[in-house]
């Protein structure tokens, strides 16, 4: 015999054997609910001063009964419907409303996260008879952003829509958004950004950075969400409202994942996604998976794995539920337990061996430095933030090939070219990696062998997007990295790239402030400038002592 879910607490024996005739019932498919089980139920909760639903398949026949209490019921556990965003879950769920009022916002978050065909209020009347019907059910992605259709009808005894042929037009259109989603091949994201400190112009433009990671790692931004908190949610993040708004879009849209602006705790990324059973990926990760798809040579490879797995150690957990502590006692350990710590004692092996191998290609790095400074070539590095343009710079006054792209992080391992100078001077020019605000700690420490490049410069060409609204942040970025690296004491020439952009009297304003020299790499403007000042700031008198002794 099949049972009652919810609130039965309390029930008589005769109270809940009317509640288990109700499986008896049947609803003719085309319609939201019948007058007859509509009154059946509003009799029931009027008894029992409590919500009545049951949910219902397309054949009308009742699958479950629930009991609630006077405000709203639980439904079962009948499974999240993710995977089949094309189709309905072919179930509507029909309730009581003790006071008639319309549908609730519970009543649209379950039809939306469950997909049902279809939720139904009927208003408790008079007497115990059905009253008012609210009814609701969702539409696909459209320009109002609206998530469902919600409409009310004065009565159950009047017409009600066509359910089968109104479901039927749906998943139709569901589908066709959903064949037109997959042209291309590429994961869909929604974008999330949290503003705790209240500089919501600093928030905007790290969101529009994101954006931008998120196109160079070849993932199809669908929408952008920021929100401004006093302090972070420590389990989500975001607040719950918030999450579940996500949730509903993220489903509508039927995108693959959720890319967070700020860095993730273990826990945060874990809950989130129990939450939304989405990929969530945040800045770090997406920054470890745009280095992963741009490393070429074997050294930036390792580099790469190499901070991957720092970052995912800590969030290495076991998620198959399968493998329970079957092993009893204090202290025991399960089968499950022991695979994970398995798994993490690989990682670390793995790290210790690709730490071993970078050490080794450091040496071999500082070798071939040793013999460079041995000539007493002076070592020219540019540095800046990623996209400035450093190795466009790089391609103009070498005549190198360097791949040059408007991404970020085009350019992961470092390329050195000799340059001479109008007197006749040779120095070595090195381009690097570019850094970004924030730029994970695990990478930068797995960079270290190519970084160290920067210690035997003399002189460093800090190169900066001058038409960037966030210039000013990009290069308090930058210097920060350099900071943490111990080389501000280094030699800088601020290169203000790009300044063909901007208007002759605001670049002029710029050199007076900052200081620096003007360019735009692209059509070489501005470079005998710059290289007549390298050459003057490197072969100063006394400079070239200096360069010796590195």
């Amino acid at each position: 015999m099949k049972e009652i879910y919810g609130n039965t607490l309390g029930l008589k024996s005769s109270e809940q054997h009317r509640l288990r005739n109700t499986f008896r019932r049947r609803v003719p498919p085309h319609e939201i609910v019948s007058p007859e089980l509509a009154r059946h139920l509003t009799e029931l909760s009027r008894e029992l001063n409590r919500q009545v639903g049951v949910l219902v398949n397309r054949k009308g026949e009742i699958e479950h009964v629930i009991v609630g209490n006077a405000h709203k019921l639980e439904l079962p556990d009948i499974g999240r419907a993710r995977a089949g965003q094309v189709r309905l879950r072919g179930l509507r769920l029909v309730h009581t409303h003790l006071k008639g009022e319309p549908l609730t916002k519970d009543d649209l978050t379950d039809l939306a996260l469950l997909r049902l065909d279809c939720v139904a209020a009927v208003g408790v009347g008079h007497e115990g008879l059905p009253g008012v019907l609210h009814y609701a059910y969702l539409i696909p992605e459209n320009g109002s952003g609206d998530f469902w259709h919600v409409e009310t009808l004065p009565s159950v005894h009047v017409a009600q829509p066509d359910l089968m042929d109104t479901l039927g037009a749906l998943e139709e259109e569901f589908n066709r958004k959903a064949a037109s989603r997959k042209v291309g091949g590429r994961e869909k994201a929604i974008l999330v950004a949290v503003c705790l400190d209240g500089n919501r112009a600093l928030a905007e433009s790290s969101l529009a950075e994101l954006k931008e990671l998120a196109r160079t790692a070849g993932v199809e931004v669908i929408d952008s969400v920021l929100q401004v908190k006093r302090e972070a949610d420590p389990r989500y993040l975001i607040g719950r409202g918030k999450l579940e708004e996500l949730n509903l879009r993220s489903m509508q849209t039927m995108v693959d994942l959720l890319i967070f602006d700020k860095d993730l705790t273990p826990s945060q990324g874990r809950h989130i996604g129990e939450a939304t059973s989405l990929k969530i990926l945040d800045r770090s990760q997406l920054i470890l998976d745009i280095f992963a798809q741009r490393a070429q040579s074997a050294e930036g490879k390792l580099q790469v794995e190499l901070a991957q797995l720092k970052y995912r150690l800590p969030r290495l957990v076991q998620s198959d539920d399968s493998l329970s502590r079957l092993m009893g006692g204090i202290g025991g350990r399960g089968p499950g337990e022991t695979k994970l710590e398995i798994d993490r004692r690989r990682v670390r092996e793995r790290i210790t061996h690709l730490e071993k191998r970078i050490d080794a290609i450091g040496r071999e790095r500082s070798v071939r430095r040793a013999q460079r400074n041995r000539r007493e070539l002076p070592v020219i590095s540019i540095v800046g933030y990623t996209n400035a343009g450093k190795s466009t710079l790089l391609n103009a006054i070498t005549n190198a090939e360097v791949l040059a792209e408007n991404k970020l992080f085009a350019t992961l391992d470092p390329t050195s070219r000799r340059l001479r100078f109008p007197q006749e001077r040779e120095v070595i020019i090195t381009d690097t990696v570019g850094f970004i605000r924030d730029l994970p700690k695990d990478l930068v420490a797995a960079f270290r062998a190519t970084l160290e490049e920067l210690y035997d410069a003399s002189l460093l060409l800090h190169v900066v997007d001058a038409a960037d609204p966030a210039r000013d942040e990009q290069v308090e970025a930058v210097e920060n990295i350099l900071e943490s690296l111990d080389l501000m004491e280094k030699p800088r020439l601020m290169v203000w790239n790009k300044a063909d952009l901007l208007p002759p009297d605001e670049v002029a304003a710029l050199l007076r402030t900052r200081g620096g020299v003007a360019i735009s790499a692209a059509t070489r403007e501005g470079l005998a400038t710059l290289l007549a000042k390298a050459d003057t700031t490197l072969f100063a008198e006394g400079a070239t002592e200096a360069i010796g002794a590195i």
